[in-house]
């Protein structure tokens, strides 16, 4: 598989960096493709940030992970599309309205702008959580398991591009949801590396093996010693 297939499955999360640490990294590591611009570093930043990857030719993914109004959803999801950005984090269980009009507002805003619309990506169940803090601290009467199903069919039901999900429920939901349904996954994790906040991991290979479309991997590239060095070894590792 080529240098440039592999890079695109590879998505490098910007958490915990000023702009000019995230410039400073990205130009060092060529052939990085993808870059994900989170809550920190939005608000750190604005929109102008998108602008400057944009200008370096980076795909960019937006993980607001926005949950609000069918409304106030449809309007963050055009002004996002009017920005350029080529994928967007909603919350799925924002719930069907909402879901379909922040694709509504995103088609709107990629016109205007005579761009490509940007793929919706429904968030179903941040991999920090367990099934124990799930039941705990939501009182919610149902698996993890199955509410991540359950949020994954609402996102292909709202005829959004795909979902978040941890890796672990990647190979489940591959089986419901074919191609060209999105299945992107956090939660990744070098050998032996420490979990942090982490709960549902697994290595990058594993994940893309269960059926994750993109990976996205942070800290074991950003926090490494050799950040070019690291993402060489991640396109290694699912080689």
């Amino acid at each position: 598989m080529s240098q440039s297939i592999l890079s695109e499955k590879i998505i490098l999360a910007l958490d915990g960096m000023s702009k000019d640490d995230a410039l400073i990294l990205v130009d060092k590591i060529p052939d990085v493709l993808w870059v994900k611009v989170g809550l920190e570093l939005f608000i750190s930043e604005g929109p102008h940030l998108i602008k400057i990857f944009r200008e370096r030719n980076k795909k960019i993914f937006l993980d607001l992970k926005l949950h609000d109004i069918p409304t106030t959803m449809e309007k963050a999801c055009y002004q996002a599309a009017k920005h350029g950005v080529d994928m967007v984090t909603v919350h799925a269980c924002a719930g069907m309205d909402a879901l379909q009009a922040a694709n509504i507002g995103a088609k709107e805003g990629a016109y205007k702008s005579r761009l490509k619309m940007p793929v919706l990506l429904g968030v179903t169940v941040l991999s920090s959580w367990s099934s124990e803090k799930l039941n705990n601290e939501l009182d919610l009467n149902t698996s993890l398991d199955k509410r991540v199903d359950l949020l994954a069919e609402l996102a292909k039901t709202s005829n959004i591009g795909g979902c978040i999900c941890s890796p672990w429920e990647a190979s489940r939901l591959r089986q419901k949801h074919p191609f060209p349904f999105e299945i992107i996954t956090p939660g990744i994790r070098f050998r032996g590396e420490q979990l942090q906040d982490q709960v549902r991991v697994t290595t990058p290979q594993e994940a893309l093996q269960s059926g994750a479309s993109k990976i996205v991997v942070g800290r074991s590239i950003t926090q490494s010693r050799d950040p070019r060095k690291a993402f060489a070894n991640c396109l290694k590792d699912i080689g």
